[in-house]
Order: structure tokens, then sequence, then C-alpha cells
């Protein structure tokens, strides 16, 4: 039986119903953030079995990422219109279906192609599932939940690499697609006996379906020109003409949502220099995370002769750092300012991204991974909650939930954009990937490219990021923190009240 529709938010995450939303929530959004974190273990099998080129590769990540950031805003609104319970639902079974096309792939291409088809799934699931959270749970058990939320989240995602790794090595690459077909089945048990659902009443009018028609065309064309472009070349008609439609497309979703009566992208949220500010350095340091994160498997399994279960649990001690240390850094930048956090964070995040181009044949975990791994994850967990709650923190109170929305968004586009230009940039096209010395070269040359960028983000940060004034109250709606780091507080900043999500989602 459907559960009525209900507007006041009432659940308790005591009860059995709270956690029944919580579980259904959790597991609905750990399958995205699996699945993005899996296929890059993945892409040495994927390209060996289609004898795929680099830019296939660089394809099956980004084809993903681009429908998933084209139609978030979007997807947010919708549920917000039409009940986030229903698009939530929606989501999880578009998802699921277009993971059955993956595993069943015949080609790179057709796998391109299904991914694009996952991301549409990913993008109608990801916003529903923190947006159901806020809008089902009291308000004094909000914050908890959100938090809660994130913890399991993180366990999922830490899990994820080396579920895959190990289904990769045993069986094959099509089953990380398969395993989301009983967690499917399962969110939507769950979520369609036991979540209400929600919309917001107050939203009546059309939703900008417009607007995330040409972000995503804009990016599509963008990240085409730049991906084929260092193999075709520059001035051939494909690539050029990709680019060129690319950033007219871009440029007319400006204006499209300058004019638009209720935009996806509040424009307005940009006159805050503090949140354009955090927004930038979002732009550079994920930037650096994404092209660096793309190469890093491929350097660990072509190279270094890891297998996919060993380069899946590579990683792993950053997932603990994060989860050890996320809440007491957004703690320590409540009470000092994000400032020093933003500007030192990405910095020790360049030292980790420098040491990875310490890696080599040998491939030592103890003497050339793990070294890499720690600071890397120590830079993270100095930077990652600091900079989301700066976000937040310079956004309205009606425009919160946008404002981490735009947030998130932003991260992606940059991951994006840096898995389309940065291998062209450290010499790695075509079939690189398959000769060991030629991509170990590139590899190191993409490391400190990626280093780079995370030190002009922290240079960023400590000229255009300001300290909030003192602030004698808590924030009003710690949940929004607590969805990238539980127990973090949100930023106040001076003349600003402390916002309260209407659909936040955290950066992943």
């Amino acid at each position: 039986m459907t559960p009525p529709p209900s507007q006041e938010p009432a659940l308790r995450l005591a009860s059995a119903s709270g956690r029944w939303v919580l579980f259904a929530t959790v597991l609905g959004s750990a399958m995205a953030a699996i699945d993005a974190t899996v296929v890059g273990i993945a892409l040495p099998a994927i390209g060996q079995e289609f004898h795929a080129s680099l830019a296939d590769l660089q394809w099956v990540v980004t084809a993903y990422t681009l429908t998933l950031a084209g139609l978030l805003l979007v997807a947010g609104a919708l549920g917000d219109r039409y009940g986030r319970r229903r698009v939530f639902l929606v989501g999880v079974v578009w998802f699921a279906l277009a993971s059955v096309l993956c595993g069943l792939a015949t080609s790179a291409n057709v796998l391109i192609a299904a991914r694009a088809l996952q991301g549409v799934g990913a993008a109608l699931l990801t916003p529903g599932s923190l947006a159901i959270i806020e809008a089902s749970f009291h308000p004094d058990d909000r914050g908890r939940a959100i938090g809660a939320w994130s913890a399991f989240g993180g366990v999922g995602t830490a899990i994820g690499p080396f579920l895959g790794g190990w289904l990769i090595q045993v069986v094959s690459w099509r089953l990380i697609f398969a395993i989301n077909l009983p967690f499917a089945a399962l969110v939507v048990a769950v979520t369609w006996r036991h979540v209400p659902e929600t919309r917001d009443t107050a939203e009546t009018g059309p939703v900008d379906v417009m607007g995330g028609l040409l972000v995503t065309l804009g990016l599509i064309g963008l990240t085409y020109g730049l991906i084929d472009g260092p193999t075709a070349g520059w001035s051939q008609p494909a690539p050029l003409t990709a680019l060129i439609s690319g950033l007219i497309l871009l440029a007319a979703f400006l204006v499209r949502e300058r004019r638009a009566r209720a935009p996806v992208l509040p424009l307005s949220l940009f006159s805050s220099a503090q949140f354009s500010s955090a927004n930038v350095v979002t732009f550079v340091v994920y930037a650096a995370l994404g092209g660096a994160l793309f190469l890093l498997p491929i350097q660990l399994e072509q190279v270094s002769g890891y297998t996919a279960l060993q380069a899946g649990i590579s990683l792993l001690p950053v997932t603990a750092i994060m989860l050890l240390l996320s809440a007491r850094s957004g703690a320590l930048a409540a009470r000092i300012g994000p400032r020093l956090q933003l500007t030192a964070g990405p910095i020790v995040i360049a030292a980790g991204l420098a040491l990875f181009a310490r890696i080599g044949h040998s491939g030592n975990y103890l003497t050339e991974v793990l070294p890499a791994v720690l600071v890397f994850g120590f830079g993270l967990a100095i930077n990652v909650a600091p900079l989301t709650s700066t976000v937040l923190a310079a956004a309205p109170a009606h425009n919160a939930g946008a404002a981490s929305a735009v947030n998130n968004d932003v991260a992606r586009a940059a991951g994006l954009i840096a898995v389309a230009v940065l291998p062209a940039a450290a010499g790695l096209t075509g079939s690189a990937y398959l000769h060991a010395d030629t991509f170990s070269s590139g590899y190191k040359t993409a490391s400190f490219i990626s280093a780079g960028l995370c030190v002009l983000g922290g240079a960023l940060a400590a000229v255009t990021i300001r300290n909030p004034c003192p602030a004698a109250r808590e924030p009003a709606a710690p949940e929004a923190v607590a969805a990238v780091a539980p127990g973090s507080r949100a930023l106040l900043h001076c003349g600003l009240d402390s916002p309260p999500p209407r659909s936040a989602q955290s950066i992943s």
C-alpha cells in the first residue's frame, strides 16, 4: 500500500519507520557513489576486452558524469515539484536497468551509451536521498539522520572498490554492474513500503527542463572537443565544432537562467564573493582530484602489476582518515574560520599527489603507495568539510539547497573536464595505457600537474576566502554540513544566517 503524502516532517530516527527511511536512502545513494568509484578500478579490464583506446576509457567515465552533472539540478527540482519519493524510485529503477545494459555491453561504444543512461538514473536518485531525509525527519533528529546517512554512505563507498576489485579479479568486470540489481530491488521494496511522499507545495510553476538540457548538451560538446582534439587535431571540424557548440550552449544556459522565472541555477548566488570564491577553489581542487584519480588505478594495474583487488583496496586508508578526521576538521573551521584550512588543505593534497608520482614499476605499497595515500587523505580531511561549510554559509537561507547543489555540480564538472584534458596535457593519448613505460612517464607528469592545480587552489583560498565574524550562537542547520562530515558545524558570516538546506546534496 502506498503511503499517503506527508507534508509535516515527523519521523524519529529511533523509530522503526525512521530506520527504514534511512536504510533506503543510504543504500540508494550508495549505489551511485560506489558505481562511480568501482568503474575506475575496472578500466584496464574493460580496455583489454574491447581493445579500447584511452579516449574510449575517458568516455566510459565522462559519459556517466556528464548526464549526472548536467541533470542534477533539474532532478532536484523535479523531486520538489512532483514528489521526492516518486523521483527517487524512478531514479533507482532507471539506474538498475542502465546497469543491465552496461553489463551486457558488446563494445566500448555500447558501454559508453549505457553509462550515459546510468548517469541519468544517478541524477534522479542522488538529490532525492538527502531531500527525503530532510523532508521526512523531525527537525530534532534531522542532523543525526543526515550524519548517519553520511557515515554509512562513507562505509559503503569504502567497501565498493574492494568488492569491485574482487568481482573483477574472480569473475568479470561485468559483475560490478550486475551487483546493482539486488540492491536496487531492495531499495525499491523498502522505499515503496516505508518512505513517505513529500513535495514542496510552494513550487507550482514549470520545471526549468530547458536549462538542464542546455547545460548537459553544452558539457557534452565541450567534453567531446577536449577528448577528441588531441588525437584528431584541434583544427579538425569535429572537435572544433564540438568545442564552439559547447561554449555557445553553456552561454545560452547562463542567459536562460538569468531570465527564467524558476531557474535551476539561481545566478544571484554568485553575488556573494565568498560563495563565488569557494566554488572557484572547489573547481580547481576537484579538477586535480578527478584527473589524478582517473589515472591512478591504470598506473597501479598496468605499470605496477597490481591486481584489480589490490588496486581497489589500496586507497582504503583515505576513507578511514576522512571518517576519523572530517568532523573534527569541520568543528575546527567553525572555531577559527575556514581560510587556514582551505589554504593548507589543498597544499597537503598537492604533496600527496606529488608523492603519487613516485609510484613506478615496483609499486611497493609500504614505500611508494602508502605514504602518498596517507598525506593525500590527510589533505582531504583538512579541506573537504570546511570548503562545503563555507559554500553553505555564504548562501541565503532560502537558497541553501540550490547552493549545495551548485557546489556539487561544480565539483563534478571539474572532474569531468579534468578527465578530458589531463591525459592529453601529460602526453597520454591513443593506446598509451597499454605501454607501461610510456604511460608511467605521462602519469608522473599528470601527477605533478594535478599537484600544481592544488597549490593554485590553496593560493586562491588564501587570497579570496574570508573568515567569519565571531558568532555566539550555533548554526540553525548543522545537518547541511553533516552531509559531508558528521558533527562538523556550518560557519556563520556577518549579516548572514546559517542556511537550513532545502534539498542539500553532498560532494562525492
